[in-house]
């Protein structure tokens, strides 16, 4: 469905990335996995992928909290691959924190990262998606793209913003076959989101299991996580050709947690 394309998956060595990107690369599209872990830690990564669905497969180490990395990321992509067709934006930091704890650092990274981050590989990859009058965009966004939360002031910030430049971004590019949507998952098993359940365990005196069923608790109506394959499929189904007429939109992953 994809031979031949490019796509670009910035935060993908692992985790709802890599699921990303191994969906894209089962429908034929080449690969540009991004981390900031250096190349031999990201090589077994790399290598399954192109071994098992045969298509070609570049990582590159960058920072992308750094327009300047940025720049050179989108460059070796296209030196390597001759265009980036796809982008998914999905690297992210979070900050667990209340407003007043969270640092200018914190708050400056956030921002960086999550914001400014798909600002500018939109901006670099636009482009020659409009002189190829084809391309794919998606913001990772959230749940919390639509509702508060408290102590993630940095990461519902955020996270809300990129709705909007998916909307602007989709309303620019309606002349032809370039879409932009924001992606809005509940809640995945990230790393980050697993310290702090075993945290949680740890200080109430109860298993990993019960602490994931407190964690869960009001959120997903099924008691479960979103499964990352899911999100991969949903992104690698709007790639297609039934995905033209989808853009501008925000699409929850979430297991019903919206319509609580």
């Amino acid at each position: 469905m994809l031979k031949g394309k490019c796509a670009l998956i910035t935060g993908s060595v692992a985790g709802l990335g890599y699921a990303i990107a191994e969906a894209l690369a089962a429908a034929g599209c080449n690969i540009v996995l991004n981390g900031i872990v250096p190349p031999e830690s990201a090589a077994a990564a790399r290598d399954s992928l192109a071994q098992k669905s045969d298509v070609g497969v570049l990582y590159e180490e960058a920072d992308i909290g750094d327009p300047v990395q940025i720049e050179r990321l989108i460059a070796n992509a296209v030196e390597k691959f001759g265009a980036i067709d796809i982008v998914v934006n999905n690297a992210v930091v979070r900050h667990f924190c209340r407003v007043e704890n969270l640092t200018p650092a914190q708050w400056n990274e956030s921002l960086a990262v999550n914001l400014s981050a798909p600002f500018h590989i939109i901006r670099l990859t636009l482009p020659t998606m409009r002189k190829r009058r084809w391309g794919r965009i998606f913001n990772l966004s959230s749940y919390y793209g639509f509702r508060g939360g408290e102590e993630r002031i940095g990461y519902v910030t955020t996270k809300t913003a990129l709705l909007g430049m998916t909307r602007a971004v989709a309303l620019e590019n309606s002349d032809m076959d370039i879409t932009c949507n924001a992606i809005c998952p509940g809640t995945l098993a990230t790393p980050d989101i697993m310290r702090r359940i075993r945290k949680k365990a740890a200080s109430e005196s109860v298993s990993e299991a019960e602490a994931i069923r407190r964690y869960l608790a009001g959120r997903h109506p099924d008691d479960r996580f979103i499964d990352v394959e899911n999100v991969a499929a949903m992104i690698a189904f709007l790639c297609g050709p039934a995905g033209r007429d989808v853009t501008g939109a925000a699409l929850p992953v979430d297991g019903g947690w919206l319509a609580m």
